[in-house]
């Protein structure tokens, strides 16, 4: 039992040692892989949004009064950027109204919403730059206003110009049309 145990561990090392043993085929091809000039270009993406994080992104009016939450953007084939589906109303998902709004007109804003209260706030932030957002890809750049809200990929919120009850009325936006 036992010299059979050792002829075949013998054979498995021939074999082995025969596999690798082998030249790979010469090629006269020179040209570079596709893999090499890949790897070379630039992978930064510096001043640039994630999609990701948009989902759930808070939508103020100009009141600053939160109307609704982006649920989706959705891009033609050329992958910009045209329509922005805001959920309006409901409570955790359940009887939210969906609305189809022109990506072109939601404006971007990087710091947080401005105390709007009644009372002195000595900590209240003053307004909030904003950035129109566009469905190139290229216009969508943070403002640039401090390192910490251009570092986190993602504007703090969005602002369209209309009422709650406004979207409400607006038509339902089904994705099975």
């Amino acid at each position: 039992m036992m010299k059979s145990i050792v002829a075949g561990l013998a054979g498995t090392a021939l074999l082995t040692t025969v596999a690798f043993a082998q030249s790979p085929p010469a090629t006269t091809d020179k040209a570079a892989p596709a893999a090499t000039t890949a790897t070379t270009t630039s992978t930064t993406a510096s001043g640039q949004w994630r999609t990701s994080k948009m989902d759930g992104l808070k939508v103020y009016n100009e009141a600053n009064e939160n109307i609704g939450t982006i649920n989706d953007l959705l891009m033609d084939k050329n992958g910009d950027i045209k329509i922005a589906v805001i959920g309006v109303g409901g409570f955790l998902g359940m009887g939210e109204h969906l609305v189809a709004v022109p990506y072109e007109k939601l404006k971007f804003v990087n710091e947080a919403v401005a105390y709007t209260g009644t009372g002195a706030n000595p900590g209240a932030k003053p307004a909030a730059t904003t950035t129109t957002g566009a469905a190139t890809g290229t216009d969508n750049k943070p403002a640039a206003t401090s390192t910490s809200s251009t570092s986190k990929w993602y504007p703090d919120h969005a602002v369209f110009n209309a009422s709650k009850d406004e979207l409400k009325n607006m038509p339902q936006f089904k994705y099975s049309e």
